[in-house]
C-alpha cells in the first residue's frame, strides 16, 4: 500500500502563509518587525506599519518609561497626599468625638495617649514620636497644616509615593526628635508640622536641584522665613519641632534627587538609613537623661512624678 498523500495546512492550501497565532487562518499580512505572518487579529498598529502582538509585547518590555530626577515614574496628580489629609481628618474628628468637644479634642484620653509626651517616649512608648504627627489642636491647627501640606503635592509628584512617605514620616519623626532633645519635660506635642516643615526643607533642594529661576527661590526661602518668624513670635508653636522637620526633610530630599541614576536605589537607601541611624542614637543618648529626671507609672496616660535626689 502506498503512503496517504501530505496534506497541506490550511493557510498554504490557499495559497498563502497561515497565520503564526491561528493556523487555520490564511493571510496575506506580515508583522514588519519581525515579518511572520500574522491575521489582522493579531496586528497592532505601530509607528511604522503593523506588528504583531509579540512584538508589541515584547516591545513594552524593553522600552525605558521615562521618570523624574529622583526616579519616580511620571504621574499627574497625587495619590499619598489626599490619603496623608484625610488621615490626619480622621484622627482629629476622632478625638474630637471622644473628647466631645470639636474645639478642644486634646481634651480626649486617645489624644494624651498618642501625643509626643517625652516622659512617656523615654518610658518606652517610642511610638508617640510617629502618631504625634497625625494629631492636632483644635480645627484651626489641622486646617492650617492640611492646607500647607495640599499645596506642597507637587512633591511627591517629584519624588514619587513612596519617596514622598519617606520624606513625609521621616520628618515627623525629626520633629519629635527636635523637642525630646531641647524642650522643656512637661511639654506636649503633636501637629503635622515637623512634617510641612520636612516637605518645605525638600521643596527648597528641589528647586535648586532643577535649577529653578532665583524667582522662585527666594519664594521658598522666603516662605521658609516667615513661617520660622511666626513659630518664634507664637510662644505654643514648636520652633523646635519645625527645625527638626526642616533638616530632617531637606537632607532626605537632597539624597533622592542627588543620587547618582546609575546606583540612585543605593544612594537613597543609605541616605535614609544614615538619618534614620542619626535619629535613634539621639533618642538613644536622650532617653536615660530623661529617666534620671521623671519616673512614669503610667505612662500612657502621663502620670509621671519628678525623681528627687
Amino acid at each position: 500500500m502506498g503512503n496517504p498523500p501530505h496534506q497541506p495546512q490550511p493557510g498554504t492550501r490557499a495559497g498563502l502563509p497561515a497565520c503564526v497565532r491561528h493556523p487555520d487562518r490564511p493571510t496575506a499580512l506580515s508583522c514588519t518587525r519581525c515579518e511572520r505572518p500574522a491575521c489582522p487579529e493579531c496586528l497592532v498598529d505601530a509607528s511604522v506599519g503593523f506588528q504583531c502582538v509579540d512584538c508589541v509585547r515584547e516591545g513594552n518590555r524593553t522600552v525605558r518609561r521615562p521618570t523624574t530626577v529622583a526616579g519616580a515614574a511620571l504621574a499627574s496628580k497625587p495619590v499619598l497626599v489626599p490619603v496623608l489629609i484625610g488621615l490626619n481628618a480622621v484622627m482629629y474628628a476622632i478625638t474630637a468625638l471622644l473628647a466631645r468637644d470639636p474645639m478642644s479634642n486634646e481634651n480626649s484620653d486617645l489624644f494624651h495617649a498618642l501625643s509626643a509626651y517625652a516622659p512617656s517616649i523615654a518610658a518606652g512608648q517610642w511610638w508617640r514620636v510617629v502618631t504625634a504627627g497625625f494629631l492636632h489642636f483644635g480645627l484651626l491647627h489641622l486646617v492650617v497644616n492640611m492646607v500647607a501640606l495640599w499645596f506642597l503635592r507637587d512633591l511627591e509628584l517629584l519624588l514619587g509615593k513612596v519617596r514622598f512617605g519617606v520624606v513625609y514620616l521621616v520628618s515627623v519623626v525629626g520633629g519629635s526628635v527636635g523637642t525630646y532633645l531641647f524642650s522643656a519635660l512637661g511639654t506636649e506635642g503633636a501637629g503635622a508640622s515637623g512634617a510641612i516643615y520636612g516637605l518645605l526643607g525638600g521643596l527648597l533642594v528641589a528647586v535648586i536641584r532643577l535649577k529653578q529661576d532665583r524667582h522662585a527661590l527666594m519664594q521658598v526661602v522666603g516662605v521658609i522665613a516667615l513661617n520660622l518668624a511666626f513659630s518664634v513670635a507664637i510662644p505654643q508653636i514648636s520652633l523646635l519641632a519645625h527645625l527638626g522637620g526642616l533638616v530632617i526633610g531637606a537632607v532626605l530630599t537632597a539624597g533622592m534627587l542627588y543620587a547618582p541614576a546609575a546606583s540612585r536605589t543605593l544612594w537613597q537607601s543609605l541616605v535614609v538609613a544614615g538619618v534614620l541611624v542619626v535619629l535613634v542614637v539621639a533618642f538613644a543618648v536622650r532617653t536615660p537623661q530623661i529617666n534620671e529626671q521623671v519616673f512614669c507609672p503610667e505612662p500612657t496616660t502621663g502620670v509621671c512624678y519628678q525623681v528627687v535626689r
